[in-house]
């Protein structure tokens, strides 16, 4: 990250700043990991908190603008011969805004940005969506971004839970004991389980790539715009793969 702000600093012509290139690198690194405030990080860093606010805006969008985009991070998985991938989504909590009904998820019960992603098979964190208000499920998000067909091109299959069920040709996802909340649920069969299970397991490892999002504690709550959401998402996304 330093050497991403220092390389910014020479091509804008920046000759001064409060902080050296390091210690802006980890004054944005408190602020993603531990969620510090901008009040907090100005009194610890001895600056304003608009210069913290700079700061902030100036490094994550230089972080995001690195993350790989979906047919960059399909193709390299495929040039992996992986054959196929696991996609999740989840809800990133973010307080109350005037646009209230768009974000509240009822599923969740907060308002939040819903946002996907994609882990290979051993739970690699590939690509974040941009982010889409809270009240979207996960099956219109993944037609919105047009996720599925994207994987098709690329020769994958996307492994997902019940809640993408019947999104697209492809994706696999848990056989249910009914098809909808109007017929009555039946007994699934020995074979069916297995296979459930089966699936299970594997997409276990994809959890894992939003725990390691989660880590980060801004993504707990975040206070920020919800246009942000989706800077600090791929800036995160940025630093997990530069350090793998």
């Amino acid at each position: 990250m330093t050497q991403i702000i220092r390389t910014h600093r020479r091509a804008i012509g920046s000759r001064w700043r409060r902080l050296p290139p390091q210690r802006q690198a980890l004054l944005v690194l408190a602020h993603l990991r531990n969620g510090d405030t901008y009040q907090r990080l100005a009194a610890g860093f001895g600056i304003g908190v608009a210069t913290v606010c700079r700061y902030v805006h100036e490094t994550t969008d230089l972080l995001a603008h690195r993350a790989p985009s979906l047919t960059a991070a399909l193709w390299r998985l495929a040039w992996t011969f992986h054959n196929y991938a696991i996609l999740d989504g989840t809800v990133i909590r973010t307080d109350r805004i005037a646009a209230n009904k768009p974000y509240y998820s009822g599923k969740h019960r907060h308002h939040g940005i819903n946002i996907q992603a994609l882990t290979d098979p051993h739970g690699t964190l590939l690509w974040i969506s941009e982010g889409l208000p809270g009240a979207t499920n996960d099956t219109a998000a993944a037609r919105h971004h047009h996720i599925c067909e994207q994987a098709a091109q690329a020769g994958l299959r996307l492994l997902a839970d019940g809640g993408y069920d019947q999104v697209a040709p492809g994706v696999i996802t848990p056989y249910k004991n009914r098809r909808n909340r109007h017929q009555p649920t039946r007994e699934l069969g020995p074979a069916y389980k297995a296979a459930n299970t089966a699936l299970a397991r594997l997409r276990s490892r994809g959890e894992r790539g939003f725990a390691i999002l989660k880590n980060w504690r801004i993504l707990t709550r975040a206070r920020c715009s919800t246009h942000r959401v989706t800077t600090l998402a791929k800036a995160i996304l940025t630093l997990e793969h530069d350090h793998n």
